[in-house]
């Protein structure tokens, strides 16, 4: 049944949202259910009644539970009583919460005016959560790393990322709640998915667990504590954020492990970081963000997505036993235009966040801040001084490390400090390792981390000896050869995302069911998963960079590889008998005078 308070919330709803305005709950007007504390047990039975909980009326009334006590009693509680239908019992949850929490709006809301989303109007505890100094140290780190040096336009930071992550959350669970009351979703619910949205990128890479750390600190360190307890959040409600920040794979299993939310409301660990297919309001905020700032085009519409988003019971059968999963679930005719979200990221990582440029030279930066990682500290908990690589284990320390680190050593006169500040030199001046050449690999012929050191000596000895002898090559690490390996795929590794995604359709809204590849147009990708196989030379005359390029191109002909662009694989070259070593070594001597400029 359908509460005063759910028909007044969604009318307001459909109301503002159809003039483009922020959703506001209006406060409610009936002093019956404001004035619970003089409730006695047969009123409390009567309330009951009115709300289809006959069974929980007789025996509150046996109990003599008045309107004090009624707003205290939780789950257990209810099975203590003798409450054991799960229907009744989501019923009693809904109808406790609406009576000692009326829906008003929350004053020390803010508005920010975002380039992306327009107008978002954060909740107070999130204005609280981004005031504190842990979180405006995202002012100070770039979105998008490295890619600066290529792209002018990706200035953009994690601060904007993290604001737009929390409001597309917000965004989608309102609609999900407006749409289908039955799902019970409280305004603690809406809340918390808010502030993992908010926080979920508080580490800036791809570690969840210590953005859980500096989640658990900022709260610590401002005395947030008490200002969850404002509005309601418990100790399994900071679980439950916790849990989303980490997208845990448990919320995809059929034994229920997550200790924030019961396995009824799993469909709440999909909106922020969705572990069964991708599909979550983080990708949707940074491909629109980054597209933006890149000038790439955006195909994908994601307010197409939480205009048509159900949840849906669906009941899977593995090794005969059935297990139940609440999933979110979008209409059948969308499907196609969720590959062209995948197909978005793949652009993305393809042409901006793997540019051969923006890898190699975030491949220098972290060359320089390994070198000066003993000679870099910042002071953690306790006063005790960390290097950069300890303090991921003192968030102290580990909310000083911003993008100032790289000025930090650009403009530092420490001796020791000389050969990171020389490669950062070197990026800023363009001087980089050259890219020589590009394979792709796929399935089996996909190479790992380990594989690199073989890999450069059977690169090597594809490298014609004379000329190596008087190459510059000789004097630098690793042969002057660097690999970078490049996975680029959907989401899901070698999976397509879309056969963990369920659908409906219009005549059958409420019947979840999953579409096969072959039943989509064989225009779309079936293929998954790639990895380009990059290497460069760090010798910056053209002479070596040829030798690299030459012997790559045998290195990939012996192993059955692609040949690179712009090249046929040949025979190894030998040394033509007319030249003497000193004609070697005088040809060499005048090529390293040509300076070539690498490709933006």
């Amino acid at each position: 049944m359908t509460s005063q308070l759910d028909q007044m919330d969604m009318d307001l709803v459909s109301s503002q949202e159809s003039v483009g305005e922020p959703s506001r709950k209006k406060p409610r007007l009936d002093d019956n259910y404001l004035n619970y504390s003089t409730w006695d047990a047969d009123k409390v039975a009567k309330k009951l009644k009115q709300n289809d909980l006959k069974e929980a009326a007789e025996c509150f009334r046996k109990e003599g539970i008045t309107g004090d006590t009624l707003i205290q009693l939780e789950d257990n509680d209810f099975k203590k009583l003798g409450i054991t239908d799960w229907n009744q019992i989501v019923k009693l949850r809904k109808f406790i919460r609406e009576v000692k929490t009326p829906a008003i709006h929350f004053f020390g809301q803010k508005v920010f005016n975002d380039p992306i989303h327009g107008h978002i109007e954060l909740h107070p505890l999130c204005v609280k959560i981004l005031d504190t100094p842990e979180f405006q140290r995202l002012r100070f780190i770039k979105q998008l790393g490295t890619c600066y040096f290529v792209y002018p336009g990706a200035a953009h930071n994690r601060f904007e990322h993290s604001l737009g992550v929390c409001h597309l959350a917000g965004q989608l669970l309102r609609a999900i709640r407006q749409r289908q009351p039955e799902l019970d979703i409280t305004d603690v619910d809406v809340l918390c998915v808010e502030i993992a949205g908010l926080c979920h990128d508080l580490e800036t890479s791809s570690h969840e667990d210590i953005s859980i750390k500096m989640f658990r600190y900022l709260v610590k360190e401002n005395q947030l504590r008490a200002e969850f307890g404002k509005y309601d959040l418990k100790n399994d409600d900071i679980t439950f954020i916790e849990e989303m920040i980490a997208g845990h794979k448990h919320c995809c299993e059929k034994v229920w492990s997550l200790q924030g939310r019961s396995k009824d409301k799993s469909f709440l660990y999909e909106i922020v970081a969705n572990k069964r297919n991708g599909i979550d309001v983080d990708k949707w905020d940074y491909f629109a963000r980054d597209c933006l700032m890149l000038g790439i085009r955006n195909n994908f519409d994601y307010t197409r997505f939480i205009h048509f988003a159900r949840v849906l019971e669906v009941k899977k059968k593995e090794n005969n036993e059935v297990h139940t999963e609440y999933q979110i679930c979008t209409r059948d005719k969308d499907s196609e235009t969720l590959y062209d979200m995948f197909h978005i990221r793949q652009t993305l990582h393809r042409i901006a966040y793997s540019h051969k440029t923006s890898n190699i030279i975030q491949k220098m930066v972290t060359d320089a801040f390994v070198k000066a990682n003993d000679h870099i500290k910042f002071v953690g908990e306790k006063g005790v001084e960390k290097k950069m690589s300890e303090a991921v284990d003192d968030m102290k320390a580990f909310s000083q490390m911003t993008d100032h680190v790289f000025n930090l050593i650009l403009n530092s006169t420490d001796p020791n400090l000389k050969e990171s500040r020389d490669i950062l030199t070197n990026v800023l001046k363009r001087k980089l390792y050259k890219c020589v050449g590009q394979t792709q690999a796929k399935g089996e012929q996909m190479k790992k981390e380990e594989d690199k050191q073989q890999m450069i000596k059977e690169m090597h000895e594809h490298m014609d000896k004379d000329e190596y002898e008087y190459s510059p090559l000789k004097s630098l690490s690793d042969h002057g050869i660097v690999f970078l390996f490049v996975d680029l795929d959907h989401g899901m590794n070698e999976k397509n995302p879309i056969e963990n995604t369920m659908f409906y359709c219009k005549n059958s809204p409420n019947e979840a069911f999953n579409i096969r590849r072959d039943q989509e147009s064989n225009f779309l990708p079936v293929l998954f998963k790639e990895q380009a196989i990059r290497v460069y030379s760090k010798a910056d005359d053209k002479r070596s960079q040829k030798m690299v390029r030459k012997a790559f191109v045998r290195w990939c002909e012996k192993h059955k590889y692609p040949t690179p662009k712009g090249e046929q694989a040949d025979k190894k070259p030998t040394q033509p008998a007319n030249k003497t070593g000193n004609d070697w070594q005088h040809d060499w001597s005048s090529s390293t005078q040509i300076k070539q400029e690498p490709d933006v």
